[in-house]
């Protein structure tokens, strides 16, 4: 058996409509259908079925802030320039999106936000893929501040 890419992330929810701003109209996800009475929707970029689906479960108890067991972040790729990173920042900074961090990983550069329900969120694009084809080992490159 082979992988050959993530297929999808769910997310339990607080508010479905409030979450639905962030990944699709804020981000850009195609929203495909709504399940479960309305309370799920199923989100695409286009490249599969769905890459995202969001189930609301309101003020169900989340987990703790900070490190823990479970999912750390997703990663969206939005490009392959820092023209587009750049211009992802001003969308987010006029959309009042607090943008917490800004990586140079060598083979990426990345931005990280929260969602709505305090999800961390990567929006990266890519470097030449000639730096990670020489050396695969350059994802493991130390991380840098990112200069935008």
């Amino acid at each position: 058996m082979k992988a050959h890419y993530l297929g999808h992330v769910v997310f339990y929810v607080k508010n479905l409509e409030r979450t639905l701003a962030f990944y699709r109209d804020l981000l850009g996800f195609k929203e495909v259908g709504r399940i479960f009475g309305g309370k799920a929707a199923a989100l695409t970029s286009g490249r599969t079925h769905h890459e995202i689906l969001l189930i609301e479960v309101g003020d169900a108890p989340g987990p703790p802030t900070g490190h823990r067991v479970g999912l750390y972040h997703i990663g969206i790729k939005i490009g392959d320039s820092l023209d587009e990173l750049r211009a992802a920042v001003k969308e987010l900074e006029k959309a009042g999106v607090t943008i917490t961090g800004a990586s140079d990983h060598t083979v990426s550069q990345s931005l990280y936000l929260l969602d709505p329900n305090g999800n961390e969120v990567e929006l990266y694009v890519d470097a030449d893929p000639s730096i990670w084809k020489k050396d695969p080992a350059a994802v493991l490159a130390p991380i840098k501040p990112l200069k935008l």
